[in-house]
């Protein structure tokens, strides 16, 4: 995606790299319907194909079901080249699934990378540069996963960006790149993904990259806050249409993770705040009422628990993994 510095306020991204003083960073199942039955019950709604999700044909790792007839799942993560979308990526992988990751371009080298820790678990991958903020890139993107793993079963839609800034000094152009790729490429990412998922049959996951910013905006982080409600709005939308075809939607909705886009947040905040750099950080961490700061495996955890069938009955949710800051 050509994004050109911004000067003043710079974006901070997982799925890209902005020339200049900016750096990018992290932001931030089991289709269990192989068929589906009726299952008479007192509390039946009358509306609705399916009451119940049915298992057959599987096998399961623990309390994963990683096979499907005898072929691995197979899971789509983007932004994945580093840090919670890497993460998730190789959870994905461990819990025995295929895993296709993408990123964009400049990227490429931690996307290479990534792949080969993937097949490391003995799982196959298919590396797939593209931009999310691209209909067309995305449907290559989805088209390429299901042609060279035999289908899709779980897409993590984890790729995002940040900018810190007054909402003064957002530009229309600052905005609307954001939401280019943070809303956008989620809807795009979503709708693709659910496409594939019903033209072979049905059943699947869906799951989103959301933030503790869709539950509650931040000053600074206005045009991210938006960004990231209308993530959560999205994913109750689809989780409604597409329950009939078996597919489940949810997010996540991380808080402060030690990535290095926290560093640049924290660096711009700081700045504002008249204080040095690390006091910004300081000054949220102390929000956590676990009294640490998130890794990208705790947000891997999680997306663990979405992409496997024990979520089977969660659909329309952005779940914040913030370690106590925000309570609702």
């Amino acid at each position: 995606m050509p994004i050109s510095p911004l000067p003043k306020t710079p974006i901070l991204a997982t799925r890209l790299t902005i020339p200049g003083p900016s750096s990018e960073a992290s932001i931030c199942g089991a289709p269990t319907g192989l068929s589906y039955r009726s299952v008479p019950s007192p509390f039946s709604l009358t509306r609705g194909p399916v009451a119940a999700h049915h298992v057959s044909g599987v096998t399961r790792k623990g309390d994963f079901v990683v096979e499907r007839n005898g072929s691995a799942r197979v899971a789509l993560v983007t932004g994945a080249a580093r840090g919670i979308g890497r993460g998730i990526a190789l959870r994905l992988a461990e819990d025995g699934l295929d895993v296709a990751v993408n990123d964009v371009g400049a990227n490429e080298e931690g996307l290479n990378e990534v792949a080969e820790e993937i097949r490391g678990v003995g799982r196959r991958t298919a590396t797939i540069v593209a931009d999310v903020s691209r209909a067309d890139e995305v449907e290559g993107m989805v088209g390429r996963v299901a042609e060279e793993l035999g289908r899709l079963d779980v897409m993590v839609a984890n790729a995002g960006v940040a900018q810190v800034a007054p909402l003064l000094e957002v530009t229309p152009e600052d905005f609307d790149r954001l939401m280019a790729v943070n809303l956008k490429g989620v809807f795009l990412c979503y709708t693709a993904a659910a496409r594939q998922m019903i033209r072979q049959g049905g059943g699947g996951k869906i799951i989103g990259a959301a933030s503790i910013a869709a539950h509650k905006g931040f000053a600074m982080l206005g045009h991210y806050s938006a960004s990231k409600w209308g993530v959560r709005g999205l994913t109750q939308a689809a989780a409604q249409e597409w329950a009939e075809h078996g597919i489940t939607v949810n997010a996540y909705c991380p808080g402060i993770v030690g990535t290095a886009m926290w560093d640049l947040i924290d660096e711009k905040l700081s700045e504002h705040m008249g204080i040095e750099k690390g006091g910004a950080i300081k000054q949220y961490s102390e929000l956590i009422a676990l009294g640490r700061v998130e890794t990208p495996e705790d947000v891997a955890s999680f997306v663990s628990y979405l992409a496997s069938g024990d979520s089977d009955y969660m659909t329309g949710q952005s779940v914040m993994i913030d370690g106590g800051i925000i309570f609702s």
